[in-house]
Formats: structure tokens, sequence, C-alpha cells
């Protein structure tokens, strides 16, 4: 009768997690803010999550009024909702706008609905989302402003999930086409330079 060792079988190991996708922007104003903003809110298609990240007067809440532009909502009723925590927009789709500077502990989170703001077609814009990461959904585009200047911007863009990962892929493809044909117009703006012909 035959005899021999017995191969252990090897543990299977967990499926790899797929890496976020980053991508991190400048941004020479306020009106580049918007235009971002803009850009993200023209490109949204329903049940995002947007957690805003950043320090006192970064441009979070211009930011918001750029997505709001970009949904079809009025930019000038978007302020930021520290006092009132919550803010809902109208426009494509609606907009839930939160802040949650104030609050101090997961309890207050949950007592302002916050699970339920990514639940439905609408998207959620989360300022101070940081404050709280554990009860963000799994599928969100982290956007982190920094000041670089007194009127300058640095946006980092962190996308987590398919549904973000697909936002944030097409928002490149926009901003790159929306650069180059800004770079197009100011070429044939510029006037073409004239030599000095010799007597």
């Amino acid at each position: 009768m035959a005899t021999g060792h017995r191969t252990a079988a090897r543990p299977e190991r967990p499926p790899r997690q797929p890496q976020p996708t980053a991508w991190t922007v400048a941004l020479a104003s306020p009106t580049e803010t918007h235009a971002l903003g803009n850009r993200i809110g023209q490109l949204l298609t329903g049940g995002e999550t947007l957690a805003l990240c950043g320090d006192l007067g970064a441009g979070k809440t211009a930011l918001v009024r750029g997505i709001a532009t970009g949904l079809g909502a009025p930019p000038e009723t978007v302020t930021s909702p520290t006092f009132v925590l919550v803010q809902e927009y109208h426009g494509r789709l609606p907009l839930l706008h939160a802040d949650l500077y104030r609050l101090r502990s997961r309890a207050e989170a949950e007592s302002i609905g916050l699970h339920e703001f990514w639940q439905g077609n609408g998207v959620a814009a989360i300022e101070w989302a940081d404050k709280f990461p554990t009860e963000l959904p799994v599928d969100r585009l982290d956007i982190t402003l920094e000041h670089t200047g007194r009127t300058t911007r640095k946006a980092r863009l962190l996308a987590h999930g398919p549904q973000a990962s697909q936002l944030l892929t097409a928002l490149r493809r926009a901003h790159r086409a929306a650069s180059t044909a800004s770079t197009g117009r100011t070429a044939r703006r510029r006037p073409a330079s004239r030599r000095k012909l010799r007597p």
C-alpha cells in the first residue's frame, strides 16, 4: 500500500482591494475653484457623495456653489450651513449640503440623519467630512482644499469605489479638454510677432 505526504492546502488570499485613484489640481483663483465645482456638478449622475475637507476659508463652500451651478441650482442660494447643519438645493439633481464643523460626536452626526444622505438619487456634499471618516460611505470622492497663497488653492481629489472613480476619470478628461481649449484661445488672441526689416 503506497504512502505519501499529503500537501497542505494553501489558504486562499483575500482579493486585493483596488487602490484609490488620486488627482491634484492647482487653482489660481476663486473663479477656478468655482469652475472646478461647476465641472463636477455637470458630471454628477446621482447617488454620489463628495467629502469636502480643508481649513477654514480654503474654499469648500465656494466649491459647492460651483457644484450647484453645474446642477442647475441657483449658486447665490448656497451658504455655509454651519448653524443649520444641512441645506438642500434643487437643480437637475437634489443637492444636500451639510457642515459637520460644530458636531462633536458620532451620536450628533447620526442625529442629523447623516447615513440617509447617500441613500437615493441625490448628491451629498459634506463639509468637514474628515471629522467622522468612519461614518462616510465606502464609495465617495474626497476633495481636500489647501491654501497655497492668499487667493490660490490646491485641490487633491481621491476616489474611493467605482462610482467615484468614474466621476474622477470624467472630471480629469473634462478639465484637460477645457485647459486645451483655453490654451488655444490664448494662442489665437496673441498678436503675431513682426520681424524688423533691415533698411
